[in-house]
């Protein structure tokens, strides 16, 4: 891992974490608690809502870079509890990989690289299993970018063998579905439909009221609808990704902006797929230009190219190409 990138961030969240760093000539052992550890973990919560409405930037992932830092200096120069490190080895994973997620979002892979073991280190350390799903989740991710699907479908099922997984219907949820989205690239369709299956009874067995870290609060049916659309669309079944991606679009809760736009680009692939290349166009300039980096940057790449391929003498593809370069300056 290259720490000289935590230093490097770490300026940018040290004005938001004034007094959470001992000082380096304290004369008595800086004695770290868990207000401490909760005033960081808000800082997180912050920035996830940042990533979830503004997606991948840079500088959302120089923040949570800045913040494991932050968590890694409380660890390494303080005194604590045991049950005190074990949440600072947590919070220093979660900063770690969402810095990891933040540059996976904006297709900046060689940075998430740099951030995988070290992310998966601090989750072991912490030996906090919804910590360590988050993790593999995300890893499995980067793998599938990286075009590695077999260790894709390995971190997926890390995820789904871990205790919390195993006892928690939520999170046995989630790592179905994400484990459906690598088997899609490497399993038969029945696998594939078997896993999404229990990914759905799964989640209607949830209990509300069990308490779940704050980073949890993404996944829900529109999550789930979303990577039902990722594992069809793989499985290249464009109707039912389609359907899919229409019924996440309707449930995503408000503050979702880069999810909205995300999931707007993966219907107009769908559309265009199916030979409907008016309304994937229309569909396609319905996505926020300025949420259209990263992954989404990507599927409507991969869209402007089947378009080209199959109707490369339409109006609306000629209407497309215009707008993407004079809208989006691609």
């Amino acid at each position: 891992m290259h720490r000289r990138r935590f230093l490097r961030a770490a300026p940018i969240a040290a004005a938001a974490t004034v007094g959470l760093t001992p000082p380096a000539n304290a004369g008595a052992p800086y004695r770290v608690g868990a207000g401490d550890v909760d005033r960081l973990e808000r800082l997180h919560d912050r920035l996830i809502e940042d990533d979830d409405q503004l997606g991948g930037t840079a500088a959302v992932e120089q923040r949570a870079a800045a913040l494991a830092q932050q968590a890694l200096a409380l660890q390494n120069k303080g005194t604590a509890s045991g049950r005190v490190r074990s949440r600072l080895y947590a919070l220093a994973a979660h900063c770690t990989d969402s810095a990891m997620w933040a540059a996976i979002d904006g297709h900046r892979l060689q940075a998430a690289t740099s951030y995988l073991n070290e992310a998966i280190a601090l989750a072991a350390l912490s030996a906090d299993s919804p910590t360590i799903v988050r993790v593999w989740g995300h890893a499995g991710s980067l793998y599938r970018h990286l075009g590695r699907p077999t260790d894709a479908l390995a971190a997926s099922e890390a995820a789904r063998n871990s205790a919390v997984a195993r006892r928690d219907p939520l999170y046995a949820s989630l790592t179905y579905a994400r484990l459906a989205v690598d088997q899609a690239r490497t399993d038969s369709p029945t696998t594939v439909l078997r896993a999404l299956d229990n990914a759905q009874r799964s989640l209607t067995r949830i209990d509300p009221g069990e308490p779940r870290p704050s980073w949890m609060r993404f996944y829900d049916q529109a999550e789930l609808d979303l990577l039902t659309c990722a594992a069809c669309a793989a499985m290249g079944r464009w109707d039912e990704a389609e359907a899919r991606a229409h019924s996440a679009l309707a449930r995503l809760q408000p503050g979702m902006l880069r999810n909205r736009a995300f999931v707007t680009a993966y219907i107009a692939l769908a559309q265009v797929h199916q030979g409907d290349a008016g309304d994937a166009v229309a569909t396609a300039r319905a996505v926020d230009p300025s949420l259209t980096h990263g992954r989404t940057a990507h599927l409507l790449a991969d869209f402007t190219a089947h378009l080209v391929k199959t109707a490369p003498t339409s109006s609306h593809t000629r209407e497309w190409i215009t707008y993407r370069k004079d809208v989006l300056g691609a």
